[in-house]
């Protein structure tokens, strides 16, 4: 809670930000937010299918919330598959850009949250500056608005980072990989990601450990080794063109 009351006092400076908490709050209506607590896991009539309430806990208390639906998010993960793939180096989760946008690699500039979760306003600022950079043209100017949306940024980081309680949620049963449905169990006991593709599947389903990946890598601490093209899977179709007077497939040339 400490952690919250800072990062609103913060925005003072940046009126727009405050207004627009204001917005997301109102529309919440008399739905009560409760910081610090986070479930812990829920319960459900077998025969119906329907969910019927949720334990939550806030570190010290545990209670029951009667609820028909849940959802849970933890946290967000930028997607740097493109940019790995083109060879751009990366800083921690992020790829590193310089003040232009311009990534490790010559002529490939990376904008939003690939370079760092900061919203919207950032992510357009940051464009813009790279789109001004290719085209030759000065930058000066929105690199100021830049470095203040990155210094807002930093707050955000501090202010809604996981608390480390999170990572002792799984059981033995919860399903990490959902394309193969491999458990936490499954995985506890392998010696990192390679080892866990090898004796479980995980990260080998249609998903191609995007989902999974970053979950590991919470739980676990594991990175995945590589990224293979394609970015996401491919039809067959897509691969071949059809002969709709024979109707069969040739190879496209």
């Amino acid at each position: 809670m400490s952690q919250l009351v800072l990062f609103a006092t913060s925005l003072w400076s940046r009126p727009a930000k405050a207004l627009q908490g204001i917005g997301y709050r109102a529309a919440l209506g008399k739905a009560p937010y409760r910081t610090g607590c986070w479930p812990v896991a829920a319960f459900g009539d077998e025969a119906s299918g329907l969910l019927k309430s949720v334990r939550f806990t806030d570190g010290a208390e545990t209670w029951d919330e009667p609820c028909d639906m849940l959802a849970c998010g933890f946290h967000l993960v930028p997607n740097t598959e493109l940019a790995s793939l083109l060879g751009c180096k990366l800083r921690g989760d992020f790829v590193a850009v310089d003040e232009q946008q311009q990534t490790s690699v010559a002529n490939v500039y990376c904008a939003g949250e690939p370079t760092g979760i900061a919203g919207l306003d950032a992510a357009l600022v940051q464009g813009e500056i790279a789109g001004l950079a290719c085209a030759g043209q000065k930058t000066g100017p929105l690199r100021a608005r830049n470095a203040a949306e990155q210094r807002f940024a930093a707050r955000l980081e501090i202010a809604f980072r996981l608390r480390p309680e999170l990572r002792l949620l799984p059981s033995p049963e919860t399903i990490v990989c959902r394309c193969e449905d491999v458990t936490y169990g499954d995985l506890a006991s392998r010696a990192g990601w390679t080892d866990a593709k090898l004796q479980t599947r995980c990260g080998m389903g249609p998903c191609q450990g995007r989902i999974c990946g970053p979950a590991t890598q919470t739980l676990f601490g594991w990175t995945p080794k590589s990224i293979r093209p394609p970015l996401f899977p491919v039809p067959v179709n897509a691969l071949c063109f059809h002969d709709s007077q024979h109707d069969v497939f040739k190879e496209n040339a």
